[in-house]
């Protein structure tokens, strides 16, 4: 028997893994389905028009496999095509935005929130203005960290190299005196680790990646669409890429902390 509809997730590539991850941990009865649009990987250096348009052909190849709940993983397409996916699609859509944001004010004391990511997400604004939204009060210190996702990629988790890139990025920002921070890219949880020991216990990191997962839950729940312990059916962890680059299998199990499933190469756009 099928254990019905799941929850679609798409990223430009393969860091929207991390959401999935942490959908794994928090929803474990529930099936995902998801989508790296690995051929056209970055989004953050393309026009607002054409991260638009690829997020709606990637939305349309989630929607036709019958998903009940769409993620917009990628932090780029989260900032500039969410409007545009809830007029096409009667689908409950969350993005990575709105779930950080909203948990960074709750966690800050100073109202000073830091937030790192890539430079078209921190040039996009998306972050400060949703913070600004949850807490017209909060002072956002931003800063694009353009390093950090190759180091993650490259599997340099824990070394030196990238202990000091750490240091020299979040440099500005303690010494604005932030005590929270939003990992504003999904690579980024990997990093946790040393991020911690660089800043210190008085700076609170908000992982986006979970906070999206439980406002995925709290969406489903509210809709009754959550899966309940009663169903018994063992869940679908489906996969497709636009392309299979070189080490993706690698990347993808540093980011799931598992073996990764069989992987489907598709087409899109076409």
């Amino acid at each position: 028997m099928s254990p019905g509809p799941g929850i679609g997730i798409f990223d430009s590539g393969v860091g929207g893994l991390t959401v999935v991850r942490a959908v794994m941990d928090r929803l474990p009865r529930e099936s995902v389905i998801y989508f790296g649009d690995t051929a056209r990987v970055p989004y953050g250096s393309k026009s607002p028009e054409t991260v638009i348009r690829f997020a709606r052909e990637s939305a349309a190849f989630l929607a036709g496999k019958g998903i009940k709940l769409l993620v917009v993983a990628c932090n780029t397409a989260s900032a500039v095509s969410i409007p545009a996916l809830r007029q096409e699609f009667d689908l409950p859509i969350v993005g990575v935005i709105e779930p950080g944001a909203l948990f960074a004010s709750r966690a800050t004391g100073s109202g000073r929130v830091g937030v790192i990511g890539t430079i078209g997400t921190i040039s996009s604004g998306a972050y400060q203005n949703a913070l600004r939204e949850c807490n017209s009060s909060i002072r956002v210190i931003a800063q694009p960290c353009p390093l950090l996702v190759p180091l993650v990629e490259e599997g340099w988790l824990d070394h030196e190299i990238t202990r000091l890139v750490v240091e020299e990025y979040t440099r500005p920002l303690v010494a604005e005196g932030i005590d929270t921070l939003v990992l504003g890219c999904t690579h980024y949880p990997l990093l946790k680790p040393v991020l911690s020991r660089v800043l210190g216990d008085g700076v609170r990191l908000v992982d986006s990646a979970e906070a999206t997962a439980e406002v995925i839950g709290d969406t489903l729940r509210s809709r009754g669409l959550l899966r309940g312990s009663e169903e018994t059916e063992r869940p679908d962890r489906k996969f497709y890429v636009s392309d299979i680059p070189l080490k993706f299998q690698e990347i993808a199990q540093r980011f799931l902390g598992a073996a990764v499933p069989l992987v489907t190469q598709i087409k899109v756009g076409e």
